[in-house]
C-alpha cells in the first residue's frame, strides 16, 4: 500500500501508512518487516487490528519531513 499525507488538515504533523498483512504471514516475519520499516523509514506502529481470518491491518505513522517522498510499503 502507499503512504498517505493528511491533506484535509486533520493531522498535519504526521504521515500515515496503512498496511495489510495477509493471514499466511507469520508473526515473526511481520515483526521483522515492521522493524525494518521502523529502523530505516522512521515509521512507528500506531495501531494493529487482527481479524478472525488471521490477517492484520496495521497503521504506521512518522513525523512529517517536508521534501521526502512517501515510500510504498509492502509485506
Amino acid at each position: 500500500m502507499t503512504a498517505a499525507r493528511a491533506e484535509d488538515g486533520a493531522d498535519p504533523e504526521w504521515d500515515w501508512a496503512p498496511l495489510r498483512i495477509p493471514a499466511g504471514v507469520s508473526r515473526t516475519a511481520a515483526a521483522a518487516q515492521l522493524s525494518l520499516q521502523a529502523e530505516f523509514g522512521g515509521w512507528e506502529l500506531a495501531r494493529v487490528l487482527r481479524f478472525t481470518d488471521g490477517s492484520r491491518r496495521v497503521m504506521l505513522r512518522r513525523k512529517r519531513r517536508p521534501g521526502l517522498p512517501l515510500p510504498d510499503l509492502s509485506v
